[in-house]
């Protein structure tokens, strides 16, 4: 059975307080006498023998492991929402192809500006350029009835297609050397998911164990494990117009296990940074160059993309959303937490010092970015009632025909 409106913006402000508390908690424990235990449960190894890797430790299990989860959940929503959902025509990708677009290029551009002509550091530049959908969504529940639907409706549309791109980054940009016999094997079996697909097989578990072979397989070949979370959602069987399709079922499946599991796990691996006591080093080029690209380079980049499609005509004004909200909602898409601490893994492996040093950029980024959408949102001139929110809300999750709305055709 379908979730209410009215439950889905519980479980959007619940998920986001949860991600919040905990990556407050991992920077209390990183910052007092926890510290020690703190990192001796991330570094504690268990499991089996993986190829290149060795013995996974807790951290490794989390981003290698768990995160594939997130990964596929999120291509899941992508298949879903690009097929049959908010992305299902030219006219509802443009505006947010656009924004995207924008919304990336602009705060790698500023990140790249900031740490000047440093070979190494440049290898950063995609830190800045992700959202955090979990996280924005999140804050937008919090503010209620003064964040209209039509604002979730593009920030939510604007990081779907976000995280279509930081997942082409991460496959093209942060692998290592390919094994490419381990790869064939891991594109061979996700082939073989699709003709499954085309063959008609409609239960999940034949899905669910080929695709731990792609996982294994990807993990093998170089190509980042989580990688292999959205090849697997790719084969799976969406069934349009089917309310309990394969996809819908596994979506719906492992939804509540990301967003108060998987999400706010890594938040707390991730976010535990020795906060610095002298907070010049805020102002480093490494961590300045991300939360200017979080902070200043996001809104610049969405909000200026938005506008200039509008006004040449690319793309129509969101219906129902004033420049002052389209402009907070483009604030709050600098919120980069659970995806910029994931690439900035990535751009630095073999330096921790420099991942700690993208880890506080990322959340002094993060954390601007959170509170000075949430404060041009809040105090906006517009606040509609609670019953034409909930109601406009309501559209957006289940669409209504227009001689449902009583209009004229």
């Amino acid at each position: 059975m379908a979730n209410t409106p009215e439950q889905v913006q519980a479980q959007e402000k619940l998920a986001g307080i949860v991600l919040i508390a905990s990556a407050a908690l991992a920077l209390i424990f990183a910052n007092t006498g926890l510290a020690d235990l703190y990192h001796s449960i991330l570094e504690f190894k268990f499991g089996p023998e993986w190829p290149r890797f060795g013995v996974f430790s807790v951290e490794y299990w989390i981003v290698d492991g768990l995160m594939a989860i997130f990964f596929l959940l999120v291509g899941l929503e992508v298949k879903r929402e690009w097929y049959e959902g908010r992305l299902a025509t030219r006219e509802a990708r443009r505006l947010p192809i656009i924004a995207a677009i924008g919304g990336m290029a602009v705060p790698a551009l500023v990140y790249l500006l900031t740490v000047g002509f440093d070979p190494h550091l440049q290898n950063g530049w995609a830190i800045p350029a992700a959202t955090d959908i979990a996280f924005a969504i999140g804050v937008l529940a919090i503010l209620g009835r003064y964040a209209p639907a039509s604002i979730k409706l593009l920030l939510v549309t604007i990081a779907i297609v976000d995280d279509i791109g930081a997942v082409a980054i991460i496959a093209l940009v942060y692998t290592a050397d390919l094994n490419i016999l381990a790869l064939g094997a891991a594109l061979g079996v996700t082939a073989i998911m699709g003709t499954m697909t085309l063959l008609g097989v409609r239960r999940l578990w034949p899905f669910i164990i080929a695709g731990l072979i792609v996982w294994y397989f990807t993990l093998a070949s170089g190509v980042h494990a989580t990688i292999a979370g959205v090849l697997v959602a790719m084969t799976i069987p969406l069934g349009r117009g089917e309310k309990s399709s394969p996809l819908r079922k596994l979506e719906h499946g492992i939804h509540p296990w990301v967003m108060f599991g998987v999400v706010p796990i890594f938040g707390f691996a991730a976010a535990g940074v020795e906060l610095p006591k002298d907070m010049s080093a805020l102002f480093s080029p490494l961590p300045l160059g991300i939360m200017l690209g979080l902070f200043v380079g996001k809104q610049i980049g969405i909000f200026g993309s938005i506008y200039a499609a509008i006004r040449l005509g690319l793309a129509p004004h969101p219906r129902g959303a004033r420049w002052r909200q389209i402009y907070g909602a483009a604030v709050l898409c600098g919120i980069g937490f659970t995806m910029s601490l994931f690439i900035g893994k990535l751009a630095f492996p073999l330096h921790p010092e420099e991942v700690d040093a993208a880890k506080i950029g990322v959340l002094a980024g993060s954390l601007l970015s959170a509170i000075f959408g949430y404060l041009i949102l809040r105090f906006g001139r517009v606040r509609p009632s609670a019953n034409a929110d909930m109601e406009a809300y309501r559209d957006v999750l289940h669409p209504r025909s227009k001689k449902e709305k009583g209009e004229v055709e």
